[in-house]
């Protein structure tokens, strides 16, 4: 028996040169393009409902840098990005580098999406978007990764979300952490727009469903040779299925006893390809009594066809060539399926 067993650039880069009375920065912006990626090699830390966890990978939507934190370091205005687009909708990025007081955000720094050009979305337009929000850490060449992971519901009412206790200043501005790196920092965002699913994929379970047993009558037992031979196929559910054993033995049983196999094939038209639950009372039928043999088998039965579980041992085939048993007569034994259970999926609105 061949198969039997159970078994994831810039689009724009300015500079701006702003003088001040002891130094000068650089706000440079870097806005990608680029699909949400997997994130690898994460530490965790979760507190107050809010996640932190460092990554490898950088933002895919927006990383805004400063070279010369020192000269707006202690200053309370927030600084506006420029506008950026990022799944089909324009933003800013607002930041607060002593922290947002309406926010809770003293002594921290304070970090906030805001979406921009709203004009042309229709009335009563809402935007639900998965908010990642980002700080870069050069030493380790890595991003702090802050969400909650609640989806953020952007309107007319609401158009900034984000953390107000993005990083404590403590933490940020200790040269030993590694966020700041020659008096220059990053920020960046992730934004993913969240449509709710409007189609789920259904399981329903059908006890002793249509046309639930299938008879396979095998003759000229003696004459068959030491190879697996199979039924014809029967469908039951959304699936067929057919019976398969080697009249010689197989496996633990060899060459002592006789197996049984129920398989799962392929898929009636227009049917849902999925795994599929299969319950099946397996029967060697005694032709002269209602002494049968019977095992009961149940399996998840994978998406590939001649997927195969059974029994190795459902008769001695001492018993079997017993005329008296009755299980073998005129060179002929019978092996029934009783599909007592079956799995059908559908695709239905939720």
């Amino acid at each position: 028996m061949d198969t039997q067993k159970r078994s994831l650039g810039f689009i724009s880069l300015a500079f701006l040169f702003i003088t001040c009375s002891s130094a000068e920065f650089l706000l440079q912006q870097v806005t990608q393009g680029r699909g949400t990626e997997n994130n690898s090699s994460y530490n965790l830390e979760a507190n107050l409902g809010v996640t932190r966890v460092l990554r490898d990978e950088r933002p895919s939507s927006k990383i805004v840098t400063i070279a010369g934190y020192s000269v707006i370091k202690g200053r309370g205005e927030p600084y506006e990005s420029s506008v950026f687009e990022a799944a089909g909708y324009k933003w800013r990025l607002v930041l607060y580098v002593v922290g947002n007081t309406h926010d809770g955000g003293a002594g921290y720094i304070s970090l906030y999406a805001r979406i921009e050009e709203t004009e042309s979305l229709p009335y009563g337009w809402e935007v639900n978007v998965d908010l990642k929000l980002f700080v870069h850490n050069p030493k380790l060449h890595k991003y702090l990764t802050v969400t909650d992971g609640a989806v953020k519901r952007f309107n007319a009412g609401k158009k900034e979300w984000g953390f107000g206790q993005l990083i404590a200043l403590s933490t940020f501005e200790n040269t030993n952490e590694g966020y700041i790196v020659q008096d220059t920092c990053s920020f960046g965002a992730e934004i993913l727009i969240v449509k709710p699913a409007e189609i789920q994929e259904k399981v329903t379970f059908i006890s002793n469903p249509p046309d639930n047993i299938f008879t396979w009558k095998i003759l000229r037992f003696s004459n068959l040779e030491d190879k697996f031979y199979y039924s014809a196929d029967f469908l039951v559910g959304d699936r067929y299925w057919r019976l398969g054993f080697n009249p010689k033995g197989d496996g633990g049983g060899r060459p002592h006893a006789l197996p049984i196999f129920l398989f799962a094939q392929g898929f009636r038209p227009n049917a849902v390809a999925t795994n599929t639950w299969g319950a099946v009372n397996l029967r060697l039928k005694n032709q002269r009594s209602t002494n049968h043999r019977q095992i009961y088998s149940a399996a998840w039965y994978p998406i590939r066809s001649d997927y195969g579980v059974g029994v190795n041992n459902i008769i001695l085939l001492a018993d079997l060539n017993d005329a008296s048993k009755g299980y073998l007569v005129n060179d002929a034994i019978v092996f029934e399926a009783e599909m007592v259970k079956v799995s059908v999926t559908n695709i239905v609105s939720v």
